[in-house]
């Protein structure tokens, strides 16, 4: 699994955060950032709720 981000949709809000702290940060710059890019096997359910929860949904996984 692969995790893109569509930076134009992307609002930063912060949902995806915290549904996979692990993998999705906004910093104080309020920009949106991935940790783990090719997250494992164990957060993949949690990175699939993120995508389906996103409110612009701006990201989106490759299998």
């Amino acid at each position: 699994m692969r995790v893109k981000v569509d930076y134009d949709l992307c609002e930063s809000n912060a949902v995806c955060m915290g549904i996979a702290p692990e993998v999705f940060e906004v910093r104080d710059d309020d920009f949106l950032y991935i940790l783990q890019e090719e997250p494992p096997a164990e957060l993949h359910e949690r990175v699939r709720e993120a995508v389906a929860r996103c409110p612009k949904q701006a990201i989106s996984v490759e299998e």
